[in-house]
């Protein structure tokens, strides 16, 4: 639920954040819009993202 101008700003640019950087693409063969190294090593950790509705995957 979205409670006003602020955090509707705040949501909007979470997710585009998320949809940019994070989530692959078909159409860009399975990669994301911003491209990044592939991590080999490290410990991973599930960080929530979008107030908790989706989580990401990352290590650290």
């Amino acid at each position: 639920m979205v409670v006003g101008e602020r955090h509707l700003r705040h949501v909007l640019l979470s997710y585009m954040s998320d949809y940019n950087g994070t989530r692959t693409h078909l159409s860009l063969n399975k990669d994301a819009l911003m491209s990044r190294a592939a991590e080999t090593a490290g410990r991973i950790l599930c960080r929530p993202i979008l107030g908790g509705l989706h989580h990401q995957h990352v290590r650290i």
